[in-house]
């Protein structure tokens, strides 16, 4: 076959003829002449090499050959007005993606609602999720793989390309039947006497509850390790240990009953978040409105 490759016009041409069955009726369907519409298909044919169509009295018919190039031709065309929706798109909002990053206790408590208020505004907007901690996103996000990342800030210096968006505060969590939920806020010095569990060691927040410990010099026994919120609840709630999470994720279980909450005595373990983004573009307006959502669900969690 000649290597010349058919141009769209003609693919274009061919699929109307085939469909109407008529040089006259597919030239009147794409406001050309009849001459038009055979040149192409002339042309068309002698750059493939092979016989598409073929005449039946008035009607024209393809060929066996014309039925096999017809099928590819229609996925060449659905395909391109696919691209142009999804480019047209692009025009309006800036993107028809958009590539998330957060820890899997905002995934858990937080991007449902905010995924659910995104949609309504820009349905055509596919997300991805990709959960993990802090810094290892803030290097995905460098590698440009994300457009977006949702965390704690921790890194000085990295005041470009990140905005604040909420704050929260940690909580200590005990049974009702711990001594600390009879006593109230606990004294640092019952801090060494108990064994703590908080999350994965290599999370912010991780660090945020050691350098409280440390700035106070206080020596906790060596805590329990767990990389999910939802596995410090329950291990708190058979009194385990004392569990160490922020206020949000244990709401449900204070008001059910089944745990206790109890601030820091003194200075409180408070987290900043916030969204980042490569600093070398503005956020475009779905990530703008993402953050935006995003920082206003988290201040109404925080906050309640």
């Amino acid at each position: 076959m000649n290597e010349v490759l058919p141009d769209l016009r003609q693919l274009r041409a061919f699929v109307a003829v085939a469909d109407e069955g008529s040089f006259t009726l597919a030239a009147k369907k794409l406001f050309l002449t009849q001459s038009a519409i055979s040149h192409s298909m002339r042309t068309l044919e002698g750059s493939l090499e092979c016989s598409l169509l073929s005449r039946l009295g008035k009607k024209t018919v393809l060929t066996e050959g014309g039925t096999i190039f017809l099928k590819r031709c229609r996925t060449i065309l659905n395909e391109l007005q696919q691209a142009g929706r999804e480019l047209d798109g692009l025009k309006r909002w800036g993107q028809s993606r958009i590539r998330i990053g957060a820890p899997h206790s905002l995934c858990q408590f937080l991007l449902p609602t905010v995924l659910r208020e995104f949609r309504d505004c820009f349905p055509r907007c596919e997300p991805s999720i990709e959960a993990g901690d802090t810094e290892a996103l803030l290097g995905r996000l460098d590698d440009h793989e994300l457009d977006v990342v949702l965390g704690l800030k921790l890194q000085a210096g990295r005041e470009k390309g990140a905005r604040s968006l909420f704050k929260d505060r940690m909580t200590f969590v005990v049974p009702p039947i711990h001594p600390w939920a009879e006593k109230g806020i606990p004294d640092e010095a019952d801090f060494e006497k108990v064994q703590f569990i908080i999350y994965a060691r290599a999370s912010g927040t991780h660090r945020l509850v050691e350098d409280y410990f440390a700035e106070r010099g206080i020596r906790p026994r060596a805590p329990l390790v767990l990389g999910d919120m939802e596995a410090i609840k329950e291990m708190s709630k058979i009194g385990i240990g004392v569990g160490i999470v922020a206020e949000w994720v244990v709401r449900r279980e204070v008001e059910e009953g089944t745990l206790v909450a109890l601030p820091a005595n003194g200075h409180e373990i408070e987290r900043e978040w916030s969204v980042f983004w490569n600093e070398d573009r503005p956020l475009s307006l779905v990530e703008e409105t993402f953050a935006g959502i995003s920082g206003m669900v988290g201040m109404s969690l925080s906050e309640k």
